[in-house]
């Protein structure tokens, strides 16, 4: 563009005295538009000071007025945003293209697996009808389909023959075996797949997910797109260790190219124990590289067993050794970039070698696509984001933030694991088995991650120490426990291990404290860092405000640090786990900084995770349910949920001197039985199937301030708008309170005060500002709203205070307090007046409002 001479049409609407002719050119050299390019590359929009400043100092615009340059901003900024907005088009085209093509390939796959489910119902009513023609197989798997090998247990059955593994012509056709047995699942019929819940395909989706149904072991199916290349995806998949939260290691004992320009590689991996009551899972496989014909790549894997041919490979105590059936990822390269991404994850992990309560864990098909194939896609998906810039980003880089939630959670299997080879092993018990207490006295490598040694046990002679323990829990969901905790920190923690957390990072000479069942807990801040792309994960410091120790007891700073991971807090997908790991820091953050991670997980045991009730919380929210149409609701949650099962796994970390370890050790037992007992007391209090009852006893009907302020508020908006608020969504409400709790507009209360904090919010507004009714109160309003909407709040204060009453304000954008922005498209405040007349509280409603 500065290389050609232009013309900019000045037009009145751009700036442009009445006397300016509106149809006149100004005609610019190919050197005034290379300046003036040169000054909008480093402020597109300069002031009027900046424009004259420009024409003094190049004098080649000195013919020009600054109106004209002006207009000539105006018109270079408008042709940059129509770019942006093209480019951004073309990208959602081509997405929906691929997208649109991935589902014609969906829907003809389906329409085959309809076409054999109509052929074998067929089949089974000819033999209904006709017992004669009946064969003697009664097996369930005994059709086989195209591509489909069914292996039955049938000791009667011959294996095939075994293959000369040893060589690599053998290995090949393993591989291609196993090519062939991975394309029929990913696009063709060789598995009977199921849609999973609550995952709907479209452009900006995560894909199409689906489940096995009745097929041998467990698998799950995920196709979608990234804009990605091909070989980067299949770089970010191979890396299983930076995506799969339950891979400890993986080794590639041998690489074998093939004559087709793939490769074969002998792969040992071994995995994390999701719970301290079932043993980890190790896998002996081989990974089938190749490209096809169409440009696609190709990444299949299978177990290596003596029924399949392959060599033996290592053999590890303390492991169970599970399969891996034939699965793998193929990735097709889009028009325009970006990839076709399939994954299908098929695993056999051998569930009867765990108690019967946990075979859950193992045989649901919904838990693996949870943990696996849904963590591939989001992992993928992320890093796109992030390399294409649209993720910001203040101070670290998000790969950085990205290496500390995958320390948190690593170091939180490593302690849940003990691994012997890690240095870990079991300390004398005291009699009572709920506990397990593993110590390590070479922690250097677990706690300096792949950074330098830590100084941490260089300055002192000691060690880390774990106490750890699992506990079944009935009727709560993981997403509200780990909520409750993340959220009520106060409930269950002790302000003393915090401080001796604390105090261990020092690397300071120190005491045990003693633990004091009601010693002053300080509030906590939350402080978010990063979240994944959809807010399934989030990485947060935690200030922890207001100790009260003594001089005498321990020289700490009021502030205490954590830097903490959740996930799972709002997820609603069957077999999704919650967790939460947390591990205390100094002030400086360094990104080699040791952590000690702790904390909880919660995952489900069953599959119906997606009940309605996941959604509830322990607050006023709760008696606002109560009633004629919440206790109902109250009642069918409580049905809904009466079988929910789940496993919470709890491990406490802290680091210790010799000469103490004995008493560190007490230390954290009695620490870790408390916290066990603070999380039975909450999930009691919190399961669905109590929360009825008990607050029908304590609020009848309702919360009396409750039901006076949804009269305020409708009452004065009808006085100062002269209409009603138009109610939605509320058929079954049966008072003010129900039409203001369901409405489907955010509506916020505040204080009067100079500074204005959040008093109240429907249940609109608690989803909008991601919070609880009891956390609200801690809101300032001025965190809540952006910078537009308070400075239109603030200009029409005096109006809604003194004057009319109420006023309509423009579009703007706040921020939940997770960090979200949501934008709305008008905002309605008005003053809430009391029964006497007197300003009670200002209300804001924000209409047609979405996450951004």
């Amino acid at each position: 563009m500065a290389a050609v001479a232009s013309r900019e049409k000045l037009s009145p609407g751009a700036g442009a005295a009445p006397q300016v002719d509106a149809g006149k050119y100004v005609r610019y050299t190919p050197e005034q538009v290379e300046a003036l390019e040169r000054v909008y590359s480093e402020c597109p929009k300069p002031s009027s000071l900046r424009r004259q400043q420009l024409i003094r100092e190049c004098p080649i615009l000195c013919n020009i007025e600054p109106k004209q340059i002006k207009v000539w901003f105006q018109n270079r900024r408008c042709r940059e945003k129509q770019r942006k907005e093209s480019s951004r088009l073309q990208t959602v085209n081509r997405k929906l293209s691929a997208m649109n093509k991935l589902l014609m390939e969906e829907n003809d796959r389906l329409q085959k697996q309809v076409s054999r489910l109509v052929y074998d119902n067929g089949h089974m009513r000819n033999q209904l009808h006709n017992p004669s023609v009946a064969t003697t197989d009664t097996s369930c798997e005994s059709v086989v389909t195209s591509g489909q090998h069914h292996q039955q247990q049938n000791p009667a059955v011959p294996h095939p023959p075994q293959r000369d593994a040893n060589s690599p012509a053998g290995l090949l056709a393993i591989a291609e075996e196993t090519l062939a047995e991975f394309m029929s699942k990913a696009t063709g019929t060789a598995v009977n797949w199921v849609q999973m819940v609550g995952m709907k395909p479209g452009p900006d989706s995560i894909g199409i997910i689906a489940v096995s149904h009745n097929c041998s072991g467990v698998a799950a199916r995920a196709c979608g797109l990234v804009s990605l290349e091909p070989t980067k995806v299949a770089e970010i998949l191979k890396d299983r260790a930076s995506w799969y939260h339950d891979c400890r290691r993986v080794d590639i004992l041998h690489v074998i190219p093939t004559g087709n320009g793939g490769t074969i590689e002998l792969i040992y991996m071994q995995t994390y124990a999701p719970t301290t009551l079932a043993a980890p899972r190790d896998f002996w496989t081989l990974r089938y590289t190749s490209g096809l014909d169409d440009g696609s790549l190709v990444i299949c894997e299978r177990s290596l067993t003596q029924s399949t041919g392959g060599p033996s490979g290592p053999n590890t105590p303390n492991f169970i050794r599970a399969e891996v059936l034939p699965s793998g990822y193929l990735i097709r390269p889009c028009e325009g970039g970006g990839s076709m991404i399939y994954i299908v994850d098929h695993v056999d992990l051998d569930a009867w070698s765990v108690p019967e309560v946990l075979r859950p864990l193992y045989e649901s098909p919904k838990i693996l696509a949870q943990k696996m194939t849904v963590a591939a896609f989001r992992h993928i998906r992320q890093i796109a984001h992030e390399s294409s810039g649209e993720i910001p980003y203040a101070g670290r880089q998000p790969a950085v933030l990205r290496t500390f939630s995958q320390r948190l959670s690593r170091g939180f299997n490593d302690a849940l694991s003990g691994f012997p080879d890690d240095g870990w092993s079991l300390l004398s018990s005291d009699g009572a088995e709920d506990i397990t207490i593993a110590v390590n006295s070479s922690p250097n490598k677990l706690v300096g991650s792949d950074f330098s040694p830590s100084p941490l046990f260089s300055a002192i002679r000691g060690g880390i120490m774990c106490a750890k323990a699992s506990m079944l829990l009935q009727n709560v969901p993981p997403s509200l426990l780990v909520r409750f905790l993340r959220e009520h920190r106060s409930e269950w923690a002790d302000p003393g291990v915090d401080a001796y957390s604390a105090a261990s990072l020092r690397a300071s000479p120190y005491a045990v404290p003693v633990l004091r069942a009601g010693g002053f807990m300080g509030s906590q801040v939350i402080l978010p860092l990063a979240h994944t792309l959809e807010h399934e994960e989030f990485l947060e410091v935690i200030r922890l405000e207001g100790h009260g120790f003594s001089h005498d007891e321990m020289l700490l700073s009021r502030d205490m640090f954590l830097l903490q991971l959740c996930s799972g807090v709002d997820e609603i997908a069957p077999g999704a786990c919650a967790q939460l790991v947390f591990a205390p820091i100094d002030e400086s953050f360094a990104d080699d900084a040791p952590l000690l991670p702790s904390g909880f997980r919660v995952i489900p045991l069953d599959g119906k995770t997606d009940v309605p009730s996941a959604t509830r919380t322990l607050d006023l929210a709760s008696a606002l349910e109560v009633g004629s149409g919440g206790a109902s609701r109250a009642s069918n949650d409580a049905s809904g949920a009466s079988n929910m099962r789940s496993v919470l796994t709890i491990a406490f970390q802290f680091s210790f001197e010799n000469h103490l370890r004995e008493s560190v050790a007490a230390m954290g037992r009695q620490y870790v039985r408390a916290v066990m007992a603070s999380v039975q007391r909450i999930a009691m209090a919190i399961a669905p199937s109590r929360i009825g009852s008990q607050i029908e006893m304590k609020h009848p009907p309702a919360s009396p301030e409750a039901l006076t302020l949804a009269r305020w508020i409708g009452r004065s908006y009808r006085v100062h708008t002269g209409a009603e608020i138009r109610w939605s969504d509320t058929e079954d409400a049966d008072s003010p309170l129900m039409l203001l709790w369901k409405h489907s507009d955010a509506i916020l209360c505040c204080s009067l005060k100079p500074a204005p904090m959040l008093t109240f919010a429907n249940g609109t507004g608690l989803d909008i500002l991601e919070t609880t009714l009891i956390n609200i109160q801690d809101m300032p309003l001025e965190m809540v709203l952006g910078d537009e909407g308070r400075k239109a709040l603030f200009l029409e204060l005096p109006k809604i205070m003194h004057q009319q009453g109420f006023a309509y304000l423009p579009s703007g954008v706040c921020k939940s307090s997770m960090g979200r922005q949501a934008s709305y498209e008008q905002a309605v405040a008005w003053k809430v007046l009391g029964d006497d007349g007197v300003p009670h509280c200002l209300a804001l409603m924000l209409v047609n409002w979405t996450f951004i």
